[in-house]
């Protein structure tokens, strides 16, 4: 993957919030803060990155971003409905127009038949409205946790454009 195209990506989320005047925050687990490492690479990014969590483990998602219990016993940590409750959450707790969180499998192990290595889930919240993908990207932690971004990014761009 070309890192390039995550940061061309960045400039297109960061155009389209400036535009409309939103904030965006970031709640992360398997990137465990590369989201939001990106984001702020953006000279000027404080004007509409408001900041972010990584929730890597299953108490913080609680504490920080309000995951319900039941979600995590019932779903697990990556599912949809976690990264909902994830991305929800981030909204809610920063009061911003749009978060993004990503809950995944970066590997080398951790996988289990139904979700194997490579499972990411990305959740999405613009304006209350929150939408969720699964994804099975392959190579090692850091491939995934670098596809991870560009997904999330390029979802947050399309979502806000």
């Amino acid at each position: 993957m070309d890192w390039e195209i995550v940061g061309n990506m960045v400039e297109a989320l960061a155009e389209n919030l400036r535009a409309k005047g939103w904030w965006l925050a970031t709640a992360e687990s398997c990137t465990g803060g590369l989201i939001a490492s990106e984001l702020t690479n953006v000279p000027g990014s404080s004007a509409w990155y408001m900041g972010g969590v990584i929730a890597y483990s299953n108490k913080v998602k609680q504490q920080m971003l309000d995951v319900p219990s039941d979600v995590l016993a019932a779903s697990g940590a990556v599912s949809r409905e976690t990264v909902l409750a994830m991305a929800r959450g981030a909204a809610r707790r920063f009061g911003a127009e749009c978060a993004l969180a990503v809950s995944g499998i970066a590997g080398p192990d951790g996988g289990t038949p139904d979700k194997p290595v490579g499972t990411v889930w990305i959740g999405w919240c613009v304006n209350g409205q929150a939408t969720a993908e699964v994804f099975q990207f392959g190579g090692g932690r850091l491939d995934v946790k670098r596809q991870s971004v560009l997904e999330a990014v390029m979802g947050m761009a399309a979502r806000t454009g």
